[in-house]
């Protein structure tokens, strides 16, 4: 009789390009999908319900897929440690597969159930890298440690060859009836609504959920609007749909990594001049700057927790609850500021750029500890990914792997760069729609034109002035 093997979905809900799903067909037909819902995950408060909800659009597809390949998958809801062997073990499942994950969490959870599948004498295959196109310990520095800057990082990454993607498996053999009964008896569950798990959203997403829409986007960023080829330039006006939006579906593994890359080779090598070669390998940049962040998190679990560097590790924050309050809303006085927060909390999405703008007026304007601004991006991003967003945050906070730390934000001067002509701004901040330009991207509304909209909490230059002074005096 043919092994019977359960494949453990995470971050990788597609059938294509899956690493550890294409070695366990490789083995049998008899793979069995398993998508387990974590409720140390979607109930410790961190969780946008924009993004339980793409990740359920995600399990519906990835349902339909097993069925038109033959398959099936099954949905668990609890403790995975204990759920994921007492499937196998009610299955009789010969061995459990899964692609392995860069996250503190997911790393101590994945060891708690390899012991239990131990225990219950089932095999089990782990060693899958799915996620990167290099796993955490192939790229390192002459001195053989991992990279802590980005630069040096993507100048030995991009010289390394890449794995090319992997063909979608086919002639999967489904459950037995009888075993699908063992299955509801070990707690199986019909796929619930996110309203189930209680969570609404409705305000739709960046990309369709799913693998095929994230195959269409790629194609169409890539090659059927070329949007690549204008990337270097286009990405950093957030009004301009110049980027992949492809976050979302990268966090959850909706479309391989491998595929995103061999998309963006081809469009390197269509390419007929140095500029339009120059903004797909831009592209490429941002791919590795994803890559580093997860290779930092595997190598640096504590980033999770905090600072990097020292200076921030007993930063004086000022922490004013009301400041965080206005920033949260969109109510702090600087249009661009409370564009871009607008527009996260109405679609659960933020322009990268203006993910940079809203982190250094946090930390920098009004002297705010970045965690609290980490923490909402994570309650409200579609694409909320924990080395990406920790990445990020650090960055902009002076605390992490960044040769030049010291890095300050004017939000007028970001606004009168990346939206002259305050098209984002009179997006997202309607109230102020038929003021001058000048005037939004500036922030200098004069107060009869003001209305509703607030005075500015803080003045960027007093409180750029501050910080320095006290991240002076923290460096000694």
């Amino acid at each position: 009789m043919a092994d019977l093997l359960l494949f453990w979905h995470r971050r990788d809900l597609r059938l294509g390009d899956n690493v550890g799903l294409a070695a366990a067909r490789d083995r049998t037909p008899q793979v069995v999908g398993v998508f387990c819902l974590d409720p140390d995950i979607l109930g410790n408060g961190d969780v946008a319900p924009a993004r339980v909800a793409y990740m359920i659009g995600c399990l519906e597809k990835l349902q339909d897929s097993y069925a038109q390949a033959g398959g099936q998958l099954l949905i668990l809801q609890g403790d995975p440690r204990a759920q994921i062997p007492a499937l196998a073990k009610a299955l009789a499942a010969d061995a459990v597969y899964w692609n392995r994950d860069v996250e503190p969490y997911s790393r101590q959870r994945d060891t708690a159930v390899v012991e239990a599948l131990k225990e219950a004498g089932i095999e089990f295959r782990t060693t899958f890298w799915d996620q990167l196109l290099h796993e955490p310990g192939d790229i390192r520095t002459g001195a053989g440690d991992p990279y802590t800057v980005y630069t040096p990082f993507w100048r030995n990454w991009v010289k390394r060859s890449k794995a090319a993607p992997l063909p979608t498996p086919e002639g999967l053999k489904s459950l037995t009836a009888h075993q699908v009964k063992a299955a509801k008896q070990a707690g199986c569950i019909d796929l619930p609504s996110p309203a189930d798990l209680g969570f609404g959203w409705e305000n739709g997403f960046p990309v369709e959920p799913g693998e095929q829409g994230a195959l269409e986007r790629l194609e169409e960023f890539c090659d059927g609007s070329q949007a690549i080829e204008g990337y270097d330039e286009q990405r950093n006006f957030p009004f301009v749909d110049g980027t992949s939006r492809l976050s979302a579906a990268l966090k959850f593994g909706a479309v391989g990594i491998r595929t995103v890359w061999a998309a963006a080779e081809a469009a390197y090598g269509r390419s007929r001049s140095d500029e339009t070669r120059n903004n797909v390998q831009t592209w490429q940049q941002e791919l590795a700057w994803r890559e580093f962040y997860q290779h930092v998190m595997y190598f640096f679990p504590e980033l999770a927790d905090g600072p990097y560097r020292q200076p921030l590790k007993d930063f004086p924050w000022d922490n004013n609850d009301d400041h965080f309050a206005a920033w949260c809303e969109g109510r702090t006085g600087y249009p661009i500021v409370d564009a871009a927060m607008r527009q996260l909390n109405e679609i659960g999405w933020m322009h990268n750029r203006c993910r940079m703008i809203v982190a250094s007026f946090l930390t920098k304007d009004l002297i705010i500890n970045w965690q609290w601004g980490e923490k909402y991006f994570m309650q409200h991003l579609v694409d909320g990914d924990l080395s990406a967003n920790n990445g990020g945050w650090q960055w902009s906070a002076s605390s992490g792997m960044d040769p030049k730390p010291l890095r300050i934000f004017n939000p007028a001067s970001q606004a009168q760069k990346f939206d002259a002509e305050a098209e984002y701004i009179r997006q997202w901040v309607p109230e102020l729609r038929s003021l001058d330009t000048g005037a939004l991207v500036t922030g200098k509304i004069r107060e009869r034109d003001r209305g509703d909209y607030p005075a500015p909490i803080v003045d960027h230059k007093i409180q750029q002035a501050l910080f320095k002074d006290k991240y002076k005096a923290q460096r000694g």
